[in-house]
């Protein structure tokens, strides 16, 4: 009698690997659709333009001031647009059946979604660096220097990190990505510009100003303001690390309650 060879079953991929191949396949979408870094690309080239030329003589009197008081803002503003692409994202994935192929593999089940956050960290430092350069361009001087602005982007793509998880988890609530996209959009258009981002908030009403100066978008622009201008103290950069961490504490677990309640 011939016996068969028998061979051991591959072991199963860890969380690590399985998430960094995840993040792979979200690169490998862009390399193959390069239409979906449109926005990515437009957002931080028009904000950054246009509110320079359209604003800066009637807010600072001159363009060339106002690009000083604006980067740093439209920084933050550009690459917290780009996070809403996170739920969007996730939700085509499931609305397409994706993701009933990704439950079908001996992989961690976290692993499709923290994959794609990894990998979405490309279209964050794709959109900073396209409003730094650009500003440079226009004539925006960092009194703190290549540490100051390195800085500056790596505060501003953490908190984008974290923020990601939030539309991850409307991604499992809504039914179309259009409505991702449009729901986003709507929360982070009044959030963004109530903040000072484009105006100090010391013009403003009384009622709007502590509303603006609650914001966490105003506490991040502030941050990222003091870092490029080599001013920067630890309790600023503390602040928006610990909303940083209080938005992933809030929706990291609840994007993982409900992709299981979606098995």
């Amino acid at each position: 009698m011939t016996t068969l060879a028998t061979t051991q079953p591959e072991k199963p991929a860890g969380p690590t690997a399985a998430s960094l191949a995840f993040a792979w396949r979200s690169l490998l979408k862009i390399k193959h659709v390069p239409e979906q870094l449109g926005d990515v690309i437009g957002i931080p080239i028009l904000f950054t333009l246009l509110f320079t030329y359209l604003f800066g003589g009637a807010v600072s009197g001159s363009t060339h001031d106002y690009l000083q008081f604006l980067l740093p803002g439209t920084l933050a503003l550009a690459v917290v647009f780009v996070t809403v692409y996170s739920g969007v994202t996730l939700n085509r994935d499931l609305t397409t059946g994706a993701f009933d192929r990704f439950r079908s593999m001996p992989i961690w089940r976290p692993a499709p979604i923290v994959g794609a956050l990894i990998g979405d960290l490309g279209r964050y430092l794709l959109a900073a660096g396209l409003v730094v350069g650009l500003g440079f361009l226009m004539g925006y001087r960092a009194h703190g220097g290549v540490l100051g602005v390195l800085a500056a982007v790596g505060l501003v793509t953490v908190f984008a990190s974290a923020l990601s998880w939030a539309w991850t988890s409307l991604g499992l609530v809504l039914r179309t990505p259009t409505a991702v996209m449009n729901l986003g959009f709507v929360i982070l258009f009044p959030v963004t510009f109530l903040s000072n981002v484009f105006v100090d908030p010391a013009t403003m009403p009384g009622w709007l100003r502590h509303l603006a100066d609650a914001n966490p978008i105003s506490h991040l622009v502030t941050a990222t303001r003091a870092l490029m201008d080599g001013t920067a103290t630890g309790s600023q950069v503390l602040g928006v690390v610990a909303m940083t961490a209080a938005i992933m504490l809030v929706f990291a677990p609840l994007t993982v309650v409900l992709y299981q309640r979606r098995q």
